[in-house]
């Protein structure tokens, strides 16, 4: 799950985009890069790392001019990502461009070979340098023309800004399934980021979300340009971003993240109750729904698992080594709230059961009577394309074994999940949300068997 960021008519843009890519940080660890137009060129600044670690206050303030786009990488599981940070520069023949893309095109390779056999020459693995080589390949006179002609020949999940050396154009899929949000600044000028809460931080105020299938044009006075380049909208908003990805304060699509997930949380309770005396989080992104199944139960709730925030979300490490290690690093118990009491532990997900295993038997070692193991999503049975890192179905511990089976192999008393009409039901049946990593029903292409992200994400 990348982080965009595109600022535009901000007398301060590279800053703005610095603290809104700061506010975004748990989307990506992997590299971070701004880009910056003034008008009459393109300035990009782009390394692994995190946020605070890649940019200094100098860095910034070369970065001069009104327009910038940013990005936060996730890399998929396993891959080496040193060149695929963004955002995607190049010349070309109308002058200069840059793109950031949060998502993943599932038609990646068939483009790629398209554009080989007619001369493109791929510096990155990128599925987001196939967006650059569609642009500057078309045929079309204006640079707004060659984004909807490269629009028709992709295929899956993105969140694009593309920056000129004097305009920024912003577009979501038409089906809609990674969030992007506009916001505006007091003093004019205005911002879209993956997520509301890098508004907070920089104080730009909430307009509305990017529609589905919508692109906005910005221009240098004058107020933003809505176009719907597809005639086929089919709004299948991403469950993840509500169940694991997004901060709880963000608003994604109308809804509050944090208020979902309490939601999650209740209807838990009601589908799979446990006699405990203490109802615990898997910090931090399982503190929302474990309140609402302690306050549905009736069990006092308590935070009894410390979280380390210097070490990293573990599911966006790129190998299983670092992941393993970093479990131990980053959760510690306190073990006079756990001695002696039969516990219910509550995490958002559980995706290849190393880190449930783990806290099961963290939880167990400090004296826990019994330890009930709760999920405040389904079971994860199929890869996604979209932009998950659930490489293959054979990682998949729901996959591949029984509920039972999973919760003797994790230790657990017990383990109950939330079933897909309660997810539903939590998030509100008025829309049909993609829950492919769940069915498996593939809306927009694609198979069980095919990677997750490919590279843009």
């Amino acid at each position: 799950m990348c982080a965009i960021v595109g600022v535009f008519g901000a007398k301060k843009a590279s800053t703005v985009a610095y603290y809104s890519l700061f506010s975004m940080q748990h989307r990506g660890q992997e590299a971070t890069g701004i880009s910056v137009a003034n008008g009459e060129n393109i300035s990009i600044y782009k390394k692994r790392g995190m946020v605070a670690d890649v940019f200094s206050q100098s860095t910034l303030d070369n970065l001069e001019g009104t327009c910038a786009v940013g990005h936060n990488r996730y890399s998929t599981a396993g891959s080496d990502s040193a060149g695929d940070s963004q955002p995607v520069f190049a010349k070309y023949k109308l002058g200069e461009i840059s793109v950031v893309h949060n998502g993943n095109l599932i038609n990646k390779q068939e483009v790629r070979r398209e554009l080989i056999d007619k001369g493109a020459i791929f510096q990155t693995d990128m599925d987001t340098e196939n967006i650059i080589h569609l642009i500057a390949k078309s045929q079309e006179d204006s640079l707004v023309d060659r984004i909807k002609d490269m629009l028709t020949k992709i295929e899956g999940a993105y969140c694009l800004a593309i920056q000129s050396r004097s305009k920024m154009f912003v577009i979501r899929d038409r089906f809609g399934i990674r969030p992007l949000s506009l916001g505006k600044f007091k003093d004019g000028g205005y911002m879209v980021a993956s997520e509301t809460c890098a508004f907070d931080l920089v104080g730009a105020e909430f307009v509305r979300d990017v529609e589905p299938g919508e692109m906005l044009i910005f221009e240098e006075g004058e107020e933003p340009k809505s176009e719907m380049v597809f005639e086929n909208v089919d709004f299948h908003p991403c469950a993840f971003e509500y169940i694991y990805f997004a901060r709880p304060d963000s608003d994604i699509d109308g809804k509050n993240v944090y208020e979902m997930r309490l939601e999650m949380g209740k209807r838990l309770a009601r589908e799979t109750p446990a006699a405990v005396d203490l109802v615990l989080p898997v910090p931090d992104s399982g503190v929302a729904a474990a309140k609402g199944y302690a306050d549905e139960l009736g069990v006092p709730f308590e935070m009894g698992i410390v979280r380390n925030h210097y070490v990293g979300r573990t599911f966006i490490e790129p190998t299983q080594e670092i992941r393993d290690l970093k479990v131990k690093m980053k959760l510690s118990p306190i073990k006079h709230l756990i001695e002696g009491k039969r516990v219910a532990i509550i995490d958002d997900s559980l995706v290849r059961g190393t880190t449930s295993k783990q806290i099961v038997r963290m939880l167990l070692e400090v004296g826990a009577k019994e330890v009930h193991m709760r999920i405040a999503a389904p079971e994860i049975k199929y890869p996604c394309r979209y932009g998950i890192d659930t490489p293959t179905k054979a990682e998949l511990i729901s996959a591949n074994y029984s509920v039972e089976e999973i919760r003797e192999k994790i230790g657990a008393t017990s383990l109950g999940f939330l079933s897909i009409e309660g997810l539903t039901e939590s998030l509100g049946n008025e829309r049909n949300y993609s829950l492919v990593s769940f069915d498996g029903k593939y809306f927009a292409g694609g198979n069980e068997d095919t990677l997750g992200c490919a590279g843009g994400c």
